[in-house]
């Protein structure tokens, strides 16, 4: 069973993995996802919101349709708050700002989004924690909810992830990357990834429980293996 974040009666928020999926896959469903992981404790669980395969950190689950019902409501109005921590190649410029261009499905790639004026509204505020060099480690908060929607966003600014094989430049991500100028790349000839999935961290829910009227935090640490870049990038580019 993955960490147990936040629970009571009617919700259970979960660290969901990198690699996990939210609910099972339409052609596989062996893959592994929380749905399966949830059911046999948590019989009428449904979820409240999605993240991607590779993105880790917080996912909400609702205990009944009711529960369901209305904290769907809350994240259709835009009542819930989101906030994701990234690592993204280059520095953005202004160091904080707003994204907002809408964000619609590619009728040429399945599975890919992209900006474009028929789309729906997105909204995404990004503001930089920390310049490595040439990476960034940004803090978001996203005022919309579309699919893959911090992804693109970023792609569109010009700063993608530093690991996204379908909106960035690199499949993984390697440490001679960061020591490039300092060591001899002969010794990373058989090197492995220090990263494989894209540096996309959910770390933060805030909302009012619409049936016990508190404000709910909820908070998840940033896991080992982005901890590990954002070390590395710590010790050599600073």
């Amino acid at each position: 069973m993955p960490e147990i974040l936040f629970e009571d009666e009617y919700l259970i928020a979960i660290n969901k993995p990198a690699g996990v999926l939210t609910i099972p896959d339409r052609f596989n469903p062996e893959i592994p996802n929380l749905m399966a992981m949830l059911k046999p404790v948590y019989p009428d669980i449904i979820p409240v919101h999605r993240i991607d395969k590779f993105t880790s950190g917080i996912n909400l689950f609702a205990k009944n349709a009711e529960s369901h019902y209305w904290m769907s409501e809350l994240f259709q109005s835009h009542k819930v708050e989101k906030y994701y921590t990234a690592i993204v190649d280059g520095i953005p410029y202004p160091e904080s700002g707003r994204i907002d261009v809408p964000i619609t499905e590619s009728t040429i790639t399945r599975g890919k989004m992209l900006v474009h004026k028929r789309g729906k509204a997105s909204i995404t505020d990004y503001k930089i924690m920390h310049s490595y060099g040439q990476y960034s480690l940004l803090h978001i908060r996203i005022r919309t909810g579309r699919m893959h929607q911090v992804r693109v966003h970023m792609q569109y600014l010009g700063h993608p992830l530093i690991v996204d094989s379908l909106y960035g430049n690199r499949e993984a991500f390697y440490l001679s990357e960061i020591k490039h100028k300092k060591m001899n790349l002969s010794k990373y000839k058989d090197e492995l990834p220090l990263l494989s999935r894209q540096p996309l961290h959910a770390h933060r829910l805030c909302f009012k429980h619409a049936v016990t009227g508190k404000n709910i935090e909820i908070n998840c640490d940033v896991p080992k293996d982005i901890s590990a870049v954002i070390n590395q990038m710590r010790k050599w580019l600073q």
